[in-house]
């Protein structure tokens, strides 16, 4: 089987690239079909681009052919399927004036491998649905193991390998990052004929990720307890693969209300069950009434956030919650800010009770196309929905990974989130990060939350590929 999945790198084409005044030279290779039994083809293949100096033995940034790391970004945004991207313009509505992470990323040296995968919307010829999880991870777990198959053939090296993604791609991002070599993904991998490798990868840059979808109602309702007017965008993937978004309002009914009041105990009966610790002293824990030292640990991390922000030169008057003394930021009215975000989603953010959000469908099957994956969603159910199974919850959650008992988890992680982006609760990712930490202390775990940024991702890509080089070099 493995054979016929070997790559023969020929074929490919030279390109040079100028936008906005820069401009890269790279080898592609399109099109590449990454599994033996293809569901999609279109969604089960990936582009690689290599910069074109490799083929001349020379070497870009202080890498070379063999040293270059394989930066591996995902295109997925709200669970739907993911196209093979290329260097160019950001694709996503938010950052269209953008260039994107892959060209950068050639021009800094990485060898490029851009996975398409399916999503939610996938379906086969024959319209049978096809992209219901775990159809989506599996996916890049599957190009990872080409990547790995094709190490004597493929430029830069198999064992850097650096994924990338935002959104719904930022969980599949942490998720292939905890998950590698886990058993639970094997029979849907044999299903698809992946090529009989690891696939487990060295890092991870996760960029606002909606995760950890068991526990994102209840921790939404604890960070916007008592804010009960909404106003959102709710976001679809239109025909071109664009991510956009419809905006609608309203104001929470009373028995919404009633039930954020019931998800926001849920969250500290969670929060104090995962006995976390910072620096292995301080637990984090909540009181009854959604307050302790959990969320003095967020508050530090806004603070951080604000002190970056100032010491770069922002004008943090625009910022009342803020305090600053000096030229340090002395404190963070968490409350006070959250008032002026205001509410994005209502009751429930993530496992709507009609069984129609995005997170909803990523559950699916050939005869119901939304279900719950949460037993309070299906406790209020008001569309005839099921509860989706176990297993399927499970292997679609980093959390379920993070402890590394059963799965190889990478090395290194880029945990970003913006400071004004209300799409999940920032405890989400914290609360990965702190996990990441106290399960295995040597891991590098960067995580932040980042200054005045909305739903977005790959908007600090300097930092971000001078990161990613010297983790490269140094391990």
């Amino acid at each position: 089987m493995n054979d016929r999945l070997k790559w023969k790198p020929d074929g490919g084409r030279t390109e040079t690239l100028e936008l906005k005044g820069q401009s890269v030279t790279y080898r592609a290779f399109r099109n590449i079909p990454y599994v033996e039994h293809p569901v999609c083809p279109e969604h089960q293949k990936m582009n690689i681009f290599v910069p074109e100096e490799y083929f001349r033995g020379e070497s870009v940034n202080g890498l070379t052919v063999e040293t270059a790391p394989i930066f591996l970004p995902n295109a997925v945004g709200a669970y739907a399927a993911g196209r093979a991207d290329a260097p160019g313009m950001n694709f996503r509505s938010w950052g269209r004036d953008q260039i994107n992470a892959l060209f950068v990323a050639l021009q800094k040296g990485f060898v490029v491998a851009a996975p398409a995968s399916r999503g939610r919307n996938s379906v086969k010829e024959s319209g049978e649905t096809a992209g219901a999880a775990p159809a989506c991870i599996v996916d890049l777990k599957a190009a990872v193991r080409f990547l790995r198959h094709n190490r004597d053939v493929i430029p830069g090296n198999t064992e850097r390998i650096i994924s990338d993604g935002t959104s719904a791609g930022g969980a599949l991002s942490a998720l292939l990052g905890v998950s590698g070599n886990s058993a639970d993904y094997e029979p849907y991998l044999r299903e698809i004929g992946a090529a009989e490798e690891r696939d487990d990868i060295f890092a991870a840059i996760c960029f606002c990720p909606i995760m950890n979808l068991e526990h994102a109602d209840m921790a939404y309702e604890w960070l916007l307890d008592g804010l009960n007017d909404y106003h959102s965008l709710r976001f679809r993937v239109n025909e071109e693969g664009t991510v956009v978004g419809e905006p609608y309002a309203g104001t929470l009914t009373p028995e919404q209300e009633q039930a954020s009041r019931e998800l926001r105990a849920m969250f500290v009966e969670y929060v104090n069950g995962l006995h976390l610790c910072v620096n292995g002293t301080q637990e984090l824990s909540l009181d009854a009434q959604g307050d302790g030292t959990f969320k003095d640990n967020l508050v530090r991390y806004l603070m951080a956030s604000a002190q970056r922000a100032l010491d770069e030169g922002a004008d943090l008057s625009a910022a009342p919650y803020v305090t600053v003394e000096g030229n340090r930021v002395t404190g963070f009215d968490l409350r006070a800010h959250m008032e002026r975000l205001q509410r994005m989603k209502p009751v429930p953010a993530f496992d709507d009770w009609e069984g129609i959000s995005a997170e909803n469908e990523l559950f699916q099957t050939e005869t119901e196309r939304f279900r719950h994956f949460t037993e309070f969603g299906l406790a209020h159910d008001t569309g005839g929905r099921s509860l989706a199974e176990p297993e399927l919850i499970h292997v679609m959650n980093p959390m379920e990974y993070a402890d590394g008992q059963n799965s190889d988890v990478a090395r290194h992680f880029r945990i970003r989130y913006g400071t004004t982006d209300c799409h999940t609760s920032w405890a989400i990712p914290m609360i990965f990060a702190e996990t990441l930490k106290q399960k295995d202390p040597s891991l590098d775990v960067d995580f932040q939350l980042a200054w005045d940024k909305s739903h977005c991702g790959d908007y600090d890509m300097d930092d971000m590929f001078a990161w990613a080089k010297e983790i490269s070099l140094a391990d």
